[in-house]
Parts: structure tokens; sequence; C-alpha cells
């Protein structure tokens, strides 16, 4: 008969170390917590009500059912898939400027500024001081028939130009394409400058001068080392710009016209007006859908997927 012996007891002090060792694990969960619910709250739940609205059946009158109709995403793709390309063309479009212009800008602040670095930084967030309603109204008079900016592209001959290509009507910019891609790349410049501007500050300025003393020129200096070390803020930057631009239907409406209507305005109309639920949850539904395809394919193309 073999008798087996206890295991002694752990020690005080070593109960005592676990206890607050286990507490230090769970200290980042608790963190989270908030997060997390108001995730599920304010971002998960919403989006299943909405996916239930988008396979519903019914009118206002007679009240909506869940029939599981997904024809109406069929339906809603064939109905409005001139929008949708709309959208796409002219966010795209204004990311595209954005960048061209914010990049510059960007570049500017992190290594010329000096001084007048916080300076600039507050003049480019300062529109974010005024309601984005507003600043698009401006746009309306800044656009206006007979001012300022329509006679200089009229000297220039820059609307017959744009004009042949479709983007404006003759002597007229307002209620065209030209102005709602202006009005986007207006609304969302920030949003490339800032990430382009973090990107770039962080970039050690001895790098340049190790270029330097390789005989690199200034442009050869850029695109071998400024540009390649800048590509995470300029993904960032090109997301933060054309995933709410390609969702926009502010610019759209007040620049734009019926010819102009890009998806955004067509959910707010389904939803609003229309009150046909089941198609503006759709129309929503499609608009993630691609957008999301979209960015994933643009992340692993150039190489940040650790931005996903």
């Amino acid at each position: 008969m073999t008798v087996t012996k206890e295991a002694p007891p752990a020690p005080v002090t070593e109960l005592k170390i676990r206890k607050p060792a286990t507490r230090k694990r769970l200290v980042p969960y608790w963190l989270l917590l908030p997060g997390i619910l108001w995730l599920l709250v304010f971002f998960a739940l919403p989006l299943v009500y909405q996916a239930s609205t988008s396979v519903q059946t019914g009118s206002l009158e007679k009240g909506f059912e869940v029939t599981w109709h997904f024809a109406t995403y069929w339906d809603a793709l064939q109905d409005y898939y001139p929008q949708f390309i709309r959208s796409l063309l002219y966010a795209g479009t204004a990311t595209i400027l954005c960048l061209l212009l914010g990049y510059p800008l960007a570049y500017l602040i992190a290594f010329k500024a000096g001084r007048w670095r916080n300076v600039v930084l507050v003049l480019v967030i300062a529109p974010f001081f005024t309601s984005f309603l507003i600043r698009t109204l401006a746009w309306k008079t800044i656009l206006a028939d007979g001012g300022t900016v329509v006679e200089v592209l009229n000297t220039l001959h820059v609307l017959d130009v744009t004009s042949w290509l479709g983007w404006t009507e003759s002597n007229r910019v307002l209620a065209t394409p030209l102005a709602v891609v202006c009005g986007l790349t207006y609304n969302f410049l920030p949003f490339m400058i800032l990430p382009l501007y973090t990107s770039l500050e962080r970039i050690d300025g001895r790098l340049h001068e190790a270029a330097g003393d390789l005989y690199a020129t200034p442009a050869t200096t850029f695109r071998k080392v400024t540009l390649p070390l800048s590509m995470p803020g300029v993904v960032s930057g090109t997301l933060l710009t054309f995933i709410p631009a390609s969702g926009d239907y502010v610019n759209a409406e007040l620049l734009g016209s019926t010819d102009t209507k890009m998806v955004g305005s067509v959910i707010q109309t389904q939803f609003l007006r229309v009150l046909d639920y089941p198609t503006a949850a759709a129309l929503s539904f499609i608009l993630m859908a691609v957008v999301l395809l979209m960015v994933t394919f643009y992340i692993r193309r150039s190489g940040t997927e650790d931005l996903v």
C-alpha cells in the first residue's frame, strides 16, 4: 500500500504575489471594455439592424417584415449603378488632387517651415472650426456664375477644355462635376495633409544628409529616401480622404445638379424622402462592400498590409 503525500500549501508570500499579477494581466482588458461596449452599441448593433432592414419587404403604411428578399441588392445595383460609378470617380479624382496639393505642403511643414510650423498646422486645421455645411455653401459663392473665378477660367480658356471633357458647362462651373470635385478636394484636404506631415516629420534628417554625401541629387533623394519612407502617410491619407468622399452627399447636393448625384445622395433620398428603407440599406451595404474591397486591394498593392 502506497501512501501519497499531499503537496505542501503555497507560501503566503507566493499567494500575495499571484493576485496582483493576475490583476495586472486583466488591466488591459478592463481598459478596452468601454471601447468595445461603445462599438457594440453604436456600430455592431446598428449594422445588424441595417442588414435585417435590407432584406425586408413591405411599405411604410403596412409595415416592413423580414422576408430575406436578397433581390433588393440586385435591383438597387441595377437602378443606381451610374451613381456608384460616379461616386468612385469623383472620390478618386478628389483623392488624387488632395495628394498632389497636400504632399508639397506637408513636405514644406515638416522640413522647411521652421518656427512657423505650428502656425501653418493651425491654418491647415482651421477649416474644421467652421461647419462642413457652411464651408460647402461658401464654395457656391466662390464658383458662382459671373464671379471672379469663372471670369479668370474663361480668360485662360480653361472652361473650354473642361467643357469638352464633360466636367463643366460653357462659361459655368457651378452645378457641374468640376464643382463637386472642388468641394470634395477642399473639404477633405486636411485629412490628407495631417497623416502626410506625421509620416514626413518622423524621417531622420540625417538620411537626407547621407544621400547628399553619396552624391544623390535632390530628385533622387526624394525618390529613393523621402517617398518610400512616407508611404504609410500616403496610404493613410488616401484612405482617410477616399472613404468619406465616396459616401459624401453634401457637396453633390449643394454644388452639383441632378446629373452629378452621388450614391450618398441616393441613400439619403431613399431614407428620408422616398422612405424605401430596404433599398437604402442595401445601397449602404453595397457601398460598404465595394469600398472595403478597394481599400483591401489598395493596401496590399501598396505593401502596407500592417495598416489593415
